[in-house]
């Protein structure tokens, strides 16, 4: 609850939280095992710029501290924001970009794909 700011929150009922609460208090749950692996799914989508950017500098600290963050967002600016961005386009993965291709539009292999991992 201290980490993601929510310990004044614990008594109150779910219908009670803002949006921003609310996602604090998924964060935290998802959290509370101490998993090695955190799959994000649009984790600033419904924030208010504020919040959103609360949320990202807690997943970037959960990153420094060695926690590995599969995050998956609409959002160019939470993406600028990771390590390795994965393009997927189309149903096909997509290279992230480079000067050459800006925009990602590049198809990667399959085989290609799996170096990194």
């Amino acid at each position: 609850a201290k980490l993601v700011q929510i310990e004044e929150l614990l008594e109150r009922k779910p219908r009670e939280l803002s949006g921003g609460q609310q996602q604090r208090v998924a964060v935290a749950r998802a959290l509370a095992t101490e998993p090695a692996l955190i799959l994000a799914d649009e984790p600033t989508g419904n924030l208010d710029s504020k919040t959103g950017k609360e949320i990202m500098s807690l997943f970037c600290q959960l990153n420094e501290a060695g926690k590995t963050i599969i995050l998956i967002t609409h959002s160019e600016a939470v993406a600028q924001q990771a390590h390795r961005r994965i393009r997927i386009m189309d149903g096909h993965v997509r290279d992230c970009g480079d000067e050459t291709d800006p925009f990602g539009t590049a198809e990667v292999s399959p085989e290609k794909a799996g170096e990194d991992a």
